[in-house]
């Protein structure tokens, strides 16, 4: 209050105490240095930012977030410049002593809300993950249609929509499986400790390297990695390329399947664990007399 009583006073005393001449020279002044200062800022500076910025590769998203502030910045130096060319340097102290206080209020009302901003900042700048990517993050996952800067939208593979706070996404660790042009793959098969090891990895190979979507360089690779209570387990690791969920499943799926047909014509076991319970129950009679 006592900011506003000062602000009316200052500019009050100032109006009031000029000729009629005068104040015709202070609002010719004020509007030259809004329009100089709006036509260097729009003209010149936005211009060149943005150029600098494209120069060096940043999103289409962060340039226009870039743009707006940059606009507001112009707008606020073009007003402040205005007032310094018509003489009234008191509205300038009591509009940064109210703006100051107001950002603080905000600051502490709004602290969720500048967070999450900030995050989607650095997501878009940094590019963790991009719109049409499939992510995973804290037993969640799906595919990304939407990048703002407080929440980005994730639809999951059962089609529904998920509005994520950028704050979450940026504090977590995030999965990329599509970051790069190739993605391995692992699965264990077991075999029965009777069967020949040799003959299976042989199987696993041929079979997995056949199947469509999986590729030969890297080679698939064998390993045979526990020794369970009642199979012998062997990780086959292969190769998928340009990785997308749906042929990701398709792929594995496929391969597993093609294993399965190979072990069961070669006479390969595949046993699953099983257990018997032994026992015996004993029968009391009691006779009452």
């Amino acid at each position: 209050m006592q900011t506003l009583t000062a602000l009316q006073f200052g500019l009050s005393g100032e109006l009031f105490g000029v000729s009629l001449s005068a104040l015709a020279g202070r609002v010719l002044a004020f509007v030259a240095g809004f329009l100089v200062t709006m036509l260097i800022g729009r003209v010149v500076l936005i211009p060149l930012l943005l150029r600098v910025l494209r120069a060096r590769g940043f999103t289409e998203a962060l340039r226009g977030l870039t743009k707006s502030a940059a606009n507001a910045l112009v707008l606020f130096a073009a007003v402040a410049v205005a007032f310094m060319a018509a003489g009234f340097p008191s509205f300038l102290t009591a509009a940064a002593t109210l703006s100051g206080a107001l950002a603080l209020a905000l600051g502490f009302a709004a602290q969720d809300l500048v967070g999450n901003f900030v995050a989607g900042v650095f997501i878009i700048k940094d590019k963790p993950f991009e719109v049409g990517d499939w992510i995973e993050w804290n037993d969640n996952s799906g595919r990304v249609e939407q990048i703002d800067l407080r929440v980005s939208t994730v639809r999951t593979f059962d089609n529904e929509r998920i509005t994520v706070p950028n704050s979450e996404l940026a504090n977590n660790a995030i999965t990329n499986p599509v970051a790069y042009e190739t993605l391995r793959q692992k699965f264990v098969f077991g075999i029965g400790y009777d069967d020949d090891i040799e003959l299976a990895r042989e199987a696993i190979v041929e079979e997995i390297t056949a199947v469509d979507g999986v590729l030969t360089d890297p080679e698939v690779t064998t390993r045979v990695t526990e020794l369970g209570d009642s199979a012998v387990g062997i990780q086959a690791r292969f190769w998928i390329d340009d990785p997308d969920r749906g042929d990701y499943v398709a792929v594995r799926s496929e391969a597993v399947k093609a294993v399965k047909e190979r072990f069961d014509d070669e006479g390969i076991d595949m046993p699953y664990v099983h257990r018997q319970l032994v026992g015996e129950v004993d029968v009391n009679e009691h006779t009452e007399s």
